[in-house]
């Protein structure tokens, strides 16, 4: 008996990938299900895997978040799609006996007691992000072992979640695989229309980006909003009555060059930002980020001194900037720039509510304005995603420390003969 599978280019990269596991984030109308449906048929119909096993009595399973979901979601498709192949179909446990004898089980991570005691041999978990990761760890990838199964993890992202993490170890992994691919990699469907009409009906642009563009970098928790961002292609005139500001917030000292592991990845940077403040707001011309051994992060650090003759040099205090105070003192001889850091303190506040206080009605009021550079895509991803735990702040951290360092008298109208002084003399 044959079957006639239609997958588009993009589903194929996918399907035929040789990794035991695969990692899919995709895009709206991507056509995640039908590819998904497409793999649970062809792995249910296997006598044997590629390592061997015999399969006999192992079960094949797609796991949404929860079963009611599940049903809705693929149950009519694969009964359409396996029509041939089916000896059976089961409509109260949404289970499909196929002429070979095994099953194809439609389950939902909200059941974790129906997952449990039983050998699979091949696993779809859709839209993983809205499960307990335990889900996989716990119980899935053990009833895996014993015929070293495979699965597919398929979904639109969420943020930066544990699906982002499962993610990044795939691309970082040899046993796994990771795919990322946009709305429009399906080409049967006129998506662009689709898109241009949610920007029409006012959809945020973060909401097409994750929706469509598959992205981890368009959802945060809201607290800084996109609208708010103001980029320049030139220094604004006010700098010229300005003063420069340089603040560091500094990051383990450890080189890391070239391609490196997600592990690596996860790691903090030092970022220094490079500040103009003045009345009418601040300008940030750039914020540099990486990850560097302590001798080069405090050349970085003279460096960006330098470059704009920085009257004001400030260092998040602690044991990383004790350990390289030794280093910028050489440097500062070497180069014959000198600077005194002023050590910036926490205030006992959580970084979190800090970075707040220090950005958010800034930016709202339009008091930040941002160079376009290199530097910006990073930064604009990670004032995205705040306060997301999961994604790196290093530079909104830097950029709020400036406040500590800036004591400019901002341009604002005000009618002081409103106000009746309490004590005239004072002025108060």
């Amino acid at each position: 008996m044959e079957l006639n599978f239609s997958l588009h280019p993009a589903q194929l990269k996918i399907f035929n990938s040789p990794r035991r596991f695969v990692v899919a984030a995709c895009g709206r109308r991507f056509g995640k299900t039908y590819l998904a449906a497409v793999r649970l048929i062809v792995e249910g119909l296997k006598e044997k895997n590629e390592f061997g096993y015999d399969l006999t009595g192992k079960d094949v399973y797609y796991i949404a978040p929860t079963f009611s979901q599940g049903k809705d979601i693929i149950w009519g498709l694969l009964k359409e799609l396996g029509k041939e192949v089916i000896a059976s179909a089961h409509e109260n446990t949404a289970t499909l006996t196929l002429i070979n004898g095994r099953k194809i089980c439609v389950k939902g991570a909200d059941r974790p007691d129906s997952l449990r005691g039983v050998g699979v041999s091949f696993v779809v978990l859709d839209e993983f992000a809205d499960m307990k990761p335990a889900t996989w760890d716990l119980i899935i990838r053990p009833a895996l072992a014993d015929v070293k199964g495979s699965a597919m993890f398929i979904g639109t992202p969420k943020g930066k979640n544990h699906f982002y993490e499962r993610y990044l170890e795939a691309k970082a992994s040899e046993e796994w695989d990771a795919f990322t691919f946009k709305s429009v990699d399906n080409p049967t469907i006129p998506i662009e229309e689709e898109v241009v009409q949610a920007e029409k009906e006012g959809v945020p642009s973060s909401i097409i980006r994750q929706e469509y563009n598959a992205s981890f970098e368009a959802a945060g928790a809201g607290e800084l909003k996109e609208e708010w961002l103001d980029v320049v292609e030139e220094e604004p005139k006010e700098c010229k009555d300005g003063r420069w500001i340089v603040t560091v917030d500094p990051a383990g000292y450890e080189e890391v060059k070239g391609e490196v592991s997600s592990k690596l990845k996860k790691l903090d940077e030092m970022a220094i930002s490079i500040v103009n403040v003045h009345q009418d707001g601040w300008y940030v011309k750039e914020i540099r980020t990486g990850r560097w051994g302590v001798r080069e992060a405090s050349l970085q650090i003279v460096k960006a001194v330098h470059d704009v003759r920085a009257v004001s040099v400030g260092i998040e205090k602690g044991s990383l900037m004790n350990a390289v105070m030794p280093y910028l003192r050489d440097q500062q001889n070497r180069l014959g720039i000198y600077f005194t850091p002023t050590p910036l303190s926490h205030g006992g506040q959580k970084k979190t509510e800090r970075i707040l206080w220090a950005l958010q009605g800034r930016f709202q009021n339009g008091r930040i304005k941002l160079q376009n550079g290199p530097w910006l895509k990073k930064f604009i991803d990670q004032y995205l995603d705040f306060p997301n735990p999961m994604s790196h702040d290093d530079m909104l951290d830097s950029l709020a420390y400036v406040d500590q360092l800036a004591s400019v008298a901002y341009n604002v109208d005000i009618d002081f003969e409103e106000y009746n002084y309490l004590d005239e003399v004072a002025g108060y």
